[in-house]
């Protein structure tokens, strides 16, 4: 069973990340965990991850995590460009999600 998952993960973590990058986003690989983070400067010069989440589902019904939410108020800045992306999902919705991310450039 649990070998079977991690299998799973893995093949939708691939897709998840084969397709962020492919609509634009620089993609760091995950190392244990549901989420592939993106740095979204390449398709939002802004940088501003919060503001870019929050359009999200309005502009193509997708939501994103900004990794700012994570940092404590003195290192915000570091993290303003990052966004996360949730791959614990069925593989036809990833692809649904990565093809609406493409229309946004």
């Amino acid at each position: 069973y649990f070998r079977d998952l991690a299998d799973d993960l893995q093949v939708k973590r691939d897709l998840l990340m084969t397709g962020l990058e492919e609509a634009g986003f620089e993609v760091f690989r995950p190392r244990g965990t549901y989420f592939v983070t993106v740095d979204i400067r390449p398709v939002d010069p802004s940088g501003d991850g919060y503001a870019f989440c929050r359009s999200l589902p309005e502009r193509c019904g997708v939501v994103g995590i900004p990794n700012v939410v994570f940092y404590d108020r003195a290192h915000r800045a570091e993290g303003r460009h990052l966004v996360r992306f949730a791959f614990c999902k069925r593989a036809e919705l990833i692809d649904e999600a990565v093809t609406r991310l493409k229309g946004l450039s």
